[in-house]
């Protein structure tokens, strides 16, 4: 059985709903999920996951939320070379291209992505729910 993380950092409620759909997918596929804030979660707990899916909503000129969720990253993201992760996270304004840019990222770290990027426009419909229940799942396998 896997433990995955489901970090996420929301501030509409959004993400967390996309989060709490990833953590669905991974308990219905028998993992199990732990959802977190990005403030509960660093470096030092990556040991304890196998592995994880990190959610965050575009902000400002399409970057990742900078006051919590962006250190959480910086501090995490060289502790995830060769480990599985799926990305998620919505947006309001753009076309996701820090989704784009996330990706590109944590591909060029070795990090071993299965996704990406499960994204959307507000509140997610029911493809991308369908979409964020797969990724748990493939989180759990």
């Amino acid at each position: 059985m896997s433990k995955v993380a489901v970090v996420y950092w929301s501030g509409t409620g959004n993400t967390q709903a996309m989060a709490e759909k990833v953590a669905e997918g991974v308990t219905s596929a028998g993992g199990e999920a732990v959802l977190l804030t990005a403030g509960e979660f660093s470096a030092a707990d990556v040991a304890s996951y196998d592995t994880f899916a990190f959610g965050c909503p575009s902000m400002g000129n399409e970057v990742l939320e900078e006051g919590e969720f962006q250190p959480m990253w910086d501090d995490v993201k060289s502790s995830l070379s060769g480990k599985k992760v799926g990305l998620f996270g919505s947006w309001g304004w753009g076309g996701g291209v820090w989704m784009t840019s996330w990706v590109e990222e944590a591909s060029s770290l070795g990090i071993n992505l299965v996704n990406d990027g499960v994204t959307c426009c507000g509140p997610a419909d029911d493809e991308t729910e369908a979409n964020l229940l797969e990724l748990g799942k493939e989180l759990a396998a």
